[in-house]
This record gives structure tokens, C-alpha cells and sequence, in this order.
């Protein structure tokens, strides 16, 4: 993905340009002349703060040092400690499966650039000796190194521990895995060096620089250890005595991490558009150069709440039932509960008990969701409207990407639109219009099958909202029909009803206001692409510069019983991915005489939770595939793409007959849905 230095040079001029009295539109700023980036951060990965006092960027890997010193706040477990840990947002390294903060098995004593830290060796089973690195994101790294503590320590024997070397080991190394690999003590990757006979106490490794993010060290048996067995001395420590790791690199990570905290507003606002401003940056015989060709960009997600914890802590009262404490009770007061209690039977065995809720016990954390949303979905497009609902506070989570070592965004700025609430809120739920209270809570149709809703709002207001006279629903079907709108049970003849794309647009005679609040109904069809899906809605005066207010899932009318926005479908029938694949004509003639000069391609994409990448591949009629065009990332529903009879180096195809698919990134060639099509010119 390409980056271009100035974002929107219009919008930018428009947004910064006097804004007449009228206007309620504000920017809420971070960087440049807004709220800084440093002091506001609560977890980075490689984002460094001092290059500019206005802008953050990715820390840039030097092989004078080992890269464990660009890494901040690591944590000597797999599973830290802390509330609301998200993997990729804090380094660390471990001992074996899980890891401690124990002095004698820290991890966090062999990467700590010193030989006077280290884990004394033990007599336990070789198979637990392994330590796995995670430093957070992939860096570009080219030499892993290992040695023995500093010269002054000894074993009990007398033997001095920095010739202490391991007789044989195993070091691989991963730019990202899963946790199918991180729970076993299996090699993490590629095995970058390995030895069953080894005397040198200092180990160097080179490999082809390459981005790195886990390694893993695990100690293996050698022939060393099998005479110590065979001699007797079995329960003595074994040989061989790490005191550090060294990984060395050159260049900027492929990802840098960047999350907020949660910061607070002046007031309840609405959001509106989320812009940034970001500089691609290279590295030029080591100056730091503006570059517009260079491959970088940013990817961030948000979210917003009306009150400080987006989460709800619980502890065990004395009948087992659970109470709502606060976010430091949770951390600093209550324990974990342990599942069980093995306790002596009385007749030379032991029984196993469950223990009991209890008070002083963690009872689980959840998300308010009726005070939170959820994350965002990342977007990487300055501009685009986020669907955030209304809030007083707000979190960001950026992303700096960068595909080459010598490449790096540089973030400026990032500003969000905001105005005031047009009413405290506004809950809206969606049922069947045949089955307005259904057995199981929630809407359930069939897949692609168009069907009748029910969708129903009402406003709760403060003093001095304005409230709104008119509302927009995104039905996710191009195809869906309005029917008709209820103002408090009375059908009545909105001032304007339209379906604009896949969103039904209703303006209304009578502004909804805190003295004027009915409750609204709008009946419509649409199709359902998804196998869960929210109708998402919002409210908004016809003509004013304030932001729309997100109509908010909740409990509006009791004549419904869904209490929410999310209807859920289902398909008897193996489902196919991607249906309805349709050409414009039968031939593409790439000439440029203005005729077939490009192929329209029509379909429909099905059950897809979230925007996925689709390609456009042209295979020859022998089966070999002669071009893969990206179309960027898209989500359920009918969809619409040309084709100019290009590959993705821009290259005309020659004439001939080829079978053109659509598919979803990484799925199984068999899953697409082709049709033959010609090229001739």
C-alpha cells in the first residue's frame, strides 16, 4: 500500500479553513499542535518519542548493541500479570511453558545485557530447559549470540561458570507464529544454529537479515549429559550455564506499536471522521530523508465510552453469586481463584476438591457494553467515519507498517472530528416483522433471503439537546425497500424516504425533541449476507454542520424483545463464498477505442465476519494462473469491480481464452467461482 505524503490536501484545507458561527464541528488533535504523544501512551512496541517532540515514528535497530535494549516494560511471563494484556503490545521472554518472575528462573536475567545475572542449571529434566523470546513486533535482526556468565562464578565443584559451556542446543527463529507452536517446546521456526557436541563458552549465529520476532533456546541432551547419568551423578545440576542472549539487527521494524490511554474529552460528544497525517520516511547512509515512493502506512482502531473503565470487575460473594467491585480491588486486592484442592482421604490417599467461590476471589472481568463499544475495525484510510458511538472518553491503538528495513512511517498527527450530542441517546432494536418477540432473544433469517423488519428508536434527553429530524439505517443490501414509518403506532408520510446504496434514509415532518419524544418504527426488506450482522443507524438534522448521532443497541420498545441491533442468519445448504459472479460482456478489448475497453464484474460476497482482501485471478484453460489483481479489502454483500485486462505488473494479457475468478485471499483455489472470458484486441 502506498503512502502519499500530504493526506487530502483539500480536505485539510477545508477542515483547517474559518469555520462560519453556525458550525459545530471541532478537531480533536494529537501530535503537532495537539495533545502530545509521549506521557499519553499506556503500551508501545519500538515507538520512539525523541526523534521529534511533535511527531512518533519506529525506533531504528543499530548492530552496535543487542536490539533488547530498543525494548521497554518486559515482562517474564508468557501470560503477564496485568489487566487487559493483548499480545504484541508488551516484549517479553520465558522460562519453559509459562514463566516467573522467580530470581533463579527469570527469563528476564539472560537478555539483560549483563554476564553478572544468569539461571544456575538444575538437575530437572533436560525437556524443560527452553526459553522463548517475544520481542513484540518483527524486526530486522541478522545474528543471534549466547554465552556464559562473566568470570568470578563457580559451580559447586569448583569449576569456574564462564567455561561452563552448553553441551548441546537448538535455536530457531519466527517473524510471527500462533500459539500451536508457542504452547509446545517445539522449535519456534526456521533452526538458525544447533550443536550435540559444543565447547565454546561464547556462541555466534549469522543468518540472512530477516524480520524476526520470536526465538526460541532450548537446551538439548548431548553426550556430555549421558556419562554424567551413566557415572551416578544424576541428581547433580547439569553442565552447560547460559548468562546472556544477544540478538543483533539493522533497520526499522516491520511494525511499531503505539495505544493511548484512555483519554478524557471537555464533554459527551459525537465523532466523526478519523483523519492522520503521516511522512514515509527512508534511511539514506543513515540520515533519515522524506521519501513519497517509500511502502508505509498506518493502521489504527478506536474506541469510545461515556465513563473512565471500559470493563466491569466482579468478585465471589459468600453464596458464590458475583458483585461488581472496582478496576484497583480487582488488581492490587482479589486473588485468582484455583480450580481445585487435592486434600489427604483419611485412608492413606487423597481426594480432590472443587473450591468454593469465595469473597476475596476474582469472578471475571467483562466489557460494559452498555458505556463501551467494542473496538473499531483497523483502517488504514485517513478519513474514514469509524461508526464510533457517542463518548467522554476515548482509546486509540496505532500501527506504524513498513515492508522494507530501510523504511519508516513517521506519524505527524491524527485528528478526529467531533460535535455535540444531539441527545443523551438514542437505543434502537431490530426484529422480524413476523416474529417481533422471538423465543431465543435475537432475529434469526435465512441467509441472502430477503425479509421484513421491524426497526424501532427512541430518544432519552437532557436540557438544551436539540434532538434530530431524520434518521439513516445501513441494511447492508442494495436491494432493500422501505415500507413505511410509525410515529408512536400511527403510520405517517415522511418528508422524504429513499434507499441510498444499501442505507434506508428517512427525513422527518416534526424534529424529535425532548418535549416532542415518540417512539419510531420503520418497516423495510433487505437481504442478509452475513451470518451475524448489526443494523447499524444513526440520527441527524437535515442541513446542519453537526456530526450524526450512532443509534446505540438496547432495549427501545417492549413491543420487541431483542434489545439489540444484531440479527443473525443461517443456510441450510453448503455455503459458497462468493456467488452471483456476473460479466459486463463476454470479451475485454484492451485497445482503447472506447468499447469493452473494460470488463464490469458483478457478485455477491456471503458470511464473512469482517472486510477481507479479494483478488481477481485469470487463469490459463491448462490451469495455470497468469494474473492475480488485488481489489483491496471488501465485506459481505453485492459487490462491483472492473477489470482493464491487466495483470498486476499492469501488463496487457495476450489475446486468448482465459477463466477468470474472484476469491478470497488465502482460500483454496477450488472455492472460487470462474467464468471463461476473452481477451482480443
Amino acid at each position: 500500500m502506498k503512502s502519499i505524503t500530504r493526506t487530502g490536501l483539500l480536505i485539510m484545507a477545508l477542515l483547517f479553513s474559518p469555520v462560519s458561527s453556525s458550525a459545530e464541528v471541532t478537531l480533536w488533535k494529537m501530535g503537532g499542535s495537539g495533545m502530545p504523544w509521549a506521557g499519553n501512551d499506556s503500551a508501545g512496541v519500538m515507538i520512539d518519542f525523541k526523534a521529534s517532540a511533535t511527531s512518533i515514528q519506529p525506533k531504528l535497530v543499530t548492530s552496535d548493541s543487542t536490539v533488547f535494549i530498543f525494548l521497554e516494560d518486559w515482562s517474564p511471563k508468557k501470560n503477564p500479570d496485568e489487566l487487559g494484556f493483548v499480545d504484541g503490545e508488551r516484549p517479553r521472554a520465558w522460562k519453559g511453558c509459562c514463566g516467573t518472575s522467580s530470581t533463579v528462573d527469570n527469563a528476564l536475567n539472560l537478555i539483560d545485557g549483563t554476564g553478572l545475572t544468569y539461571n544456575p542449571t538444575t538437575s530437572n529434566s533436560i525437556a524443560s530447559e527452553y526459553y522463548t523470546i517475544d520481542l513484540g513486533v518483527p524486526i530486522p535482526l541478522f545474528r543471534f549470540a549466547m554465552r556464559t556468565p562473566d568470570a568470578g562464578f563457580f559451580r559447586s565443584d569448583g569449576t569456574p561458570l564462564d567455561q561452563d559451556a552448553i553441551p548441546a542446543y537448538e535455536v530457531s527463529i519466527a517473524p510471527d507464529t500462533n500459539n500451536d507452536v508457542l504452547n509446545t517446546s517445539n522449535p519456534i521456526g526456521e533452526i538458525i544454529t544447533e550443536a550435540r557436541e559444543n565447547a565454546r563458552p561464547v556462541i555466534f549465529a549469522d543468518f540472512p537479515m530477516q524480520y524476526v520476532r520470536y526465538v526460541r533456546y532450548k537446551r538439548l541432551e548431548s553426550i556430555l549429559d549421558v556419562f554424567a547419568n551413566s557415572e551416578g551423578t544424576g541428581g547433580t545440576a547439569r553442565s552447560g550455564t547460559v548468562g546472556e542472549f544477544s540478538l543483533y539487527g539493522e533497520g526499522m521494524p516491520k511494525r511499531a506499536n503505539y495505544k493511548t490511554t484512555i483519554l478524557e474529552m471537555d464533554s459527551v460528544v459525537n465523532f466523526g471522521r478519523l483523519y492522520w497525517h503521516i511522512t514515509p520516511m527512508r534511511m539514506v547512509d543513515g540520515v533519515a530523508v522524506e521519501d513519497p515512493e517509500a511502502n508505509v502506512w498506518a493502521e489504527v482502531e478506536a474506541r469510545t465510552g461515556v465513563d473512565p473503565v471500559p470493563d466491569i470487575y466482579y468478585e465471589y460473594t459468600d453464596m458464590g453469586t458475583r458483585v461488581v467491585v472496582t478496576q484497583e480491588r480487582y488488581q492490587n486486592v482479589l486473588k485468582n481463584r484455583t480450580s481445585n484442592v487435592t486434600n489427604s482421604d483419611g485412608l492413606g490417599g487423597s481426594v480432590t476438591l472443587s473450591v468454593r467461590p469465595k469473597p476475596g476471589i476474582r469472578a471475571g472481568i467483562e466489557s460494559d457494553t452498555e458505556n463501551w463499544t467494542f473496538w473499531s475495525f483497523p483502517t488504514t484510510e485517513s478519513g474514514e467515519q469509524l461508526n464510533l458511538n457517542r463518548g467522554s472518553y476515548i482509546q486509540l491503538k496505532i500501527i506504524l507498517h513498513s515492508e522494507r528495513f530501510d523504511e519508516f512511517a513517521r506519524l505527524d498527527s491524527l485528528w478526529i472530528e467531533t460535535s455535540p450530542i444531539l441527545a443523551t441517546r438514542v437505543v434502537g432494536e431490530i426484529a422480524r416483522l413476523d416474529m417481533p418477540q422471538p423465543v431465543r432473544g435475537v432475529a434469526e433469517v435465512n441467509l441472502g433471503e430477503k425479509t421484513d423488519f421491524l426497526y424501532e428508536l427512541k430518544a432519552e434527553f437532557s436540557p438544551g439537546e436539540p434532538g434530530f429530524d431524520a434518521l439513516r439505517i445501513d441494511t447492508g443490501s442494495e436491494k432493500a425497500e422501505f415500507k413505511n414509518i410509525f410515529i408512536d403506532g400511527v403510520a405517517v408520510n415522511p418528508v422524504r424516504a429513499e434507499v441510498e446504496g444499501s442505507a434506508i434514509v428517512i427525513e422527518l415532518e416534526d424534529r424529535v425533541t425532548r418535549v416532542r419524544n415518540p417512539s419510531i418504527q420503520v418497516e423495510f426488506a433487505a437481504e442478509v449476507f452475513d451470518f451475524a450482522r448489526t443494523f447499524t443507524g444513526e440520527v441527524y438534522n437535515v442541513g446542519s454542520t453537526d456530526l450524526p448521532q450512532p443509534v446505540e443497541g438496547g432495549d427501545a420498545s417492549e413491543a420487541l424483545s431483542t434489545n439489540g441491533l444484531r440479527v443473525l442468519a443461517s443456510s441450510a445448504e453448503s455455503l459458497e463464498l462468493v456467488q452471483d459472479l456476473t460479466f459486463s460482456s463476454a470479451v475485454v478489448t484492451p485497445n482503447g477505442d472506447g468499447i469493452n475497453d473494460v470488463l464490469r464484474i458483478d457478485y455477491t460476497l456471503y458470511g464473512l465476519p469482517q472486510s477481507v482482501p479479494v483478488n481477481i485471478e485469470l487463469y490459463a484453460l491448462d490451469g495455470k494462473r497468469v494474473a492475480l489483481v488485488g481489489q483491496g479489502l471488501q465485506g459481505s454483500g453485492p459487490q462491483e469491480v472492473r477489470w482493464d485486462g491487466r495483470d498486476e505488473r499492469g501488463d496487457i494479457l495476450p489475446p486468448g481464452m482465459y477463466l477468470l475468478g474472484v476469491g478470497i485471499a488465502a482460500e483454496n483455489k477450488n472455492d472460487l467461482q470462474m467464468r471463461p472470458v476473452g481477451v482480443a484486441y
